[in-house]
């Protein structure tokens, strides 16, 4: 088994799509690191300008953005949803200044955590995907499966084998998107901002915020935090990929059918947040970071527990369905 394993792991190590992966990541990390430095600079110019002082507190620019936001929460033509997103924000950044806890200034630990947070639902899960699609269908598609299945090795070993590995390669691939957001955006910023203190613990209680189990701790524990949701995250989109490969013929499809479901699973959250199977679908609960701000409650009785409950099912009956197919499926070559 450990030879198997070993086997697999290199295959994908030494296979063209780990430099894809690697360049779309650094790609993306260094251009949204230099927009949002951009977008910085801007409103501390915009704000010296207005104020008529160079002294920039980050006070005063959260006092600006609460203005804005207070005037767009005026807006009667805006849909209620965005209305009241809009207001739990307003909440949020209310504590922040009477907390004295600067929201504004950005550090690689925010843009890390941000990074995560904004690519937990679809930029990571297409990762995960280039890296899993061609798992079990590249070898039916370059007809390498007979080869394979004539060791003296029982099918589910293999697939195990297959599956042992992929979850090695995806601990390495959110290890490596964390250290990379880190590195990078630290180029941009020149801060680490690990140490700064962080709020946690908002509830959503009958669409209000409620503060009062929040708890105060610092940056780089609240960050750990967060990669163990990503990590659980990609684990159940690597379990779900897997079935898709040994269900389809070639990696094209397998990455195709994914990202369907993904974007698909959001326009279903999007346009029927009413109907109650929503909450069932892997893809509206892929999102389990927002949970912790107190800004994410797609469907009426969710909840991060109950979202982990379903992603493991989901994760758990792929599995199950992956090695019986597997092991039924007949090979012609």
């Amino acid at each position: 088994m450990i030879a198997l394993i070993r086997n697999e792991v290199m295959k994908m190590l030494w296979k063209k799509k780990m430099p894809l992966i690697l360049g779309l990541l650094l790609i993306f990390v260094s251009l949204l690191s230099y927009g949002q430095n951009y977008a910085y600079e801007r409103n501390i110019e915009q704000f010296e300008a207005e104020s008529g002082t160079a002294a920039f507190n980050w006070e005063g620019l959260t006092t600006q953005r609460l203005s804005e936001l207070e005037e767009r929460s005026q807006n009667e033509f805006i849909p209620e949803e965005v209305r009241a997103s809009i207001d739990r924000e307003i909440e949020q950044l209310n504590y922040f200044i009477e907390n004295d806890i600067n929201p504004v200034t950005p550090t690689a630990a925010k843009f890390n955590v941000s990074f995560a947070e904004q690519g937990i639902i679809l930029f990571i899960p297409l990762l995960i995907a280039i890296l899993a699609a061609d798992l079990v269908s590249n070898e039916f598609s370059r007809k390498t499966i007979k080869i394979l299945l004539t060791r003296a090795v029982p099918r589910w070993k293999i697939l195990l084998s297959k599956y042992i590995a992929l979850l090695i390669m995806t601990t390495l691939l959110v290890f490596i998107i964390g250290l990379t957001t880190t590195l990078v955006s630290y180029l941009f910023f020149q801060e680490w901002g690990f140490s700064e203190p962080i709020v946690t613990g908002f509830t959503l209680f009958e669409g209000t915020l409620n503060s009062d189990s929040t708890i105060l701790i610092p940056r780089y524990q609240y960050t750990l935090l967060i990669y163990s949701l990503v990590w659980f995250v990609s684990i159940i989109v690597a379990s779900i990929t897997l079935l898709i490969s040994v269900i389809v013929d070639t990696s094209a499809s397998a990455i195709g059918i994914l990202m369907a479901a993904l974007i698909g699973g959001q326009f279903l959250q999007f346009f029927l947040s009413d109907w109650e199977l929503v909450k069932y679908f892997f893809v509206t609960n892929l999102d389990l970071t927002r949970y912790l701000t107190g800004s994410y409650q797609p469907v009426e009785g969710m909840s991060l527990n109950f979202s982990i409950t379903i992603l493991s099912v989901w994760a758990i009956g792929s599995i199950a369905i992956s090695f019986i197919v597997f092991n039924r499926r007949d090979v012609l070559v």
